[in-house]
């Protein structure tokens, strides 16, 4: 088991040290922990809102909008059990080294992006090129 590396208070990587350095790591893994645990937490609470809202409501209107506010509810969760899918595969991917580079070039990923989506599979071009190839293919 690795040891726990020391991480200072308001620590941001930065482009002047070696990238992917334990630090940077270590920034990455405690912030997609900490995002998995709020989608988490939000579920745990869905779930009991939705156990408390087993009700009758006697109005169809009312009953109605419930019904549509409840599928609402169940969908944003669903995008979110995919949110953690991917947060564990990125968590995977810190385990096996391999965080913070392009899945399609090799190439390292941008600190910046990383900041703001730390899920990011691919460098920003690689995206966009994979994006353009994705809807050329579906306009066919």
């Amino acid at each position: 088991m690795k040891a726990e590396t020391f991480l200072p208070n308001h620590y941001t990587p930065a482009e002047d040290e070696p990238f992917m350095n334990d630090r940077q790591t270590e920034y990455f893994r405690r912030k997609l922990l900490a995002w998995k645990n709020d989608l988490l937490d939000e579920t745990e609470r869905t779930i009991e809102g939705l156990q408390d809202a087993a009700r009758s409501i006697p109005d169809i209107a009312d009953r109605a909008s419930e019904e549509t506010d409840r599928a609402l509810e169940l969908r944003t969760r669903d995008r979110q059990r995919k949110l953690i899918a991917k947060i564990d595969a990125a968590l995977r991917r810190i385990e096996e080294g391999e965080y913070g580079y392009c899945e399609k070039t090799g190439e390292p990923i941008s600190l910046k992006r990383l900041d703001a989506r730390p899920i990011a599979t691919m460098t920003v071009e690689a995206q966009e090129t994979h994006e353009r190839r994705e809807k050329v293919h579906r306009d066919d």
